[in-house]
């Protein structure tokens, strides 16, 4: 007789189904947006995945990787996503000051052109053999689980990225710092939510849970920002004549981001010594 199922399992099947449908709309033509929504279901999955190894490290240990063969197919459509930031960027400052930046728009379009059709190969190159087989692993691997192997998974994962937090914000924290925080808050959010889902307490009270919220929702501008200004030079760091107008930008943004990182250091300084002590 099989060992039961564990229910967290569920959780997993839903975003898969539903990731699953998106991959074979994508298969016919991508689509910004339906690239986005794929990702955010790929982040869940993994996730689930990290979840399941945990769960198996004494028994598997550093080799069990059930998300393996979606790791470039994720990569890809992360790309689309940081793409569709920049380009957002770029239509907000042609709609905001009624001047063109055309230039900067053909290398977009180029980059644009490349990002979706090696997104398209990937996945047109894909089967839904390696969903089945994916879907297959993770049921197999949430078999015979009790709730609090669960609960003290999420717990080591969520420990994890409370060590990285603490070694980012003992000092300044720099580009790659904010980063990483706000990836990390995200990761934190997703497992407090699969607890409650679960029927567990949360692990942070509701009002730090609040506030960790908070910071991540704070951190999309300066993430935006971050992202618009590393397409933008890297764009310009190919021209040897730069015209006022996209060095004006620049500086516009790179004073922004200043502004940006400083409030979101603050507010991560503030929360993280009340979590961290």
């Amino acid at each position: 007789m099989q060992a039961k199922v564990s229910p967290v399992f569920q959780l997993f099947e839903t975003q898969h189904q539903e990731a699953k449908a998106l991959f074979l709309v994508l298969g016919k033509q991508i689509k910004s947006k339906k690239a986005i929504e794929l990702l955010g279901k790929m982040d869940f999955m993994e996730l689930y995945a990290d979840l399941m190894a945990k769960v198996h490290f004494d028994i598997e240990g550093l080799n069990f990787n059930i998300f393996s063969d979606f790791k470039q197919m994720k990569r890809s459509l992360r790309k689309i996503h940081h793409f569709k930031l920049a380009e957002k960027s770029l239509n907000n400052r042609e709609q905001a000051l009624g001047i063109k930046y055309n230039g900067y728009r053909i290398h977009l379009d180029k980059y644009k052109k490349k990002l979706y059709t090696d997104a398209f190969d990937l996945i047109v190159g894909s089967t839904l053999k390696s969903w089945d087989e994916f879907h297959h692993k993770a049921q197999s691997a949430s078999r015979g689980i009790k709730p609090l192997a669960i609960h003290t998974a999420v717990n080591q994962i969520i420990q994890d990225e409370l060590e990285y937090f603490n070694l980012d914000h003992k000092g300044a924290m720099d580009s790659k710092a904010l980063k990483d925080t706000f990836e990390g808050l995200r990761t934190i959010i997703m497992l407090e939510n699969t607890l409650i889902e679960m029927g567990f307490n949360s692990i942070f009270i509701t009002g730090i849970h609040q506030e960790i919220e908070v910071l991540k929702n704070n951190l999309k501008p300066w993430y935006s920002n971050h992202l618009s200004l590393q397409s933008l030079m890297h764009f310009l760091g190919a021209k040897e004549d730069i015209s006022k107008k996209y060095l004006e930008w620049a500086k516009e943004l790179k004073a922004e981001k200043k502004t940006l990182s400083a409030q979101a250091e603050f507010q991560a300084h503030q929360l993280f010594d009340k979590i961290l002590g």
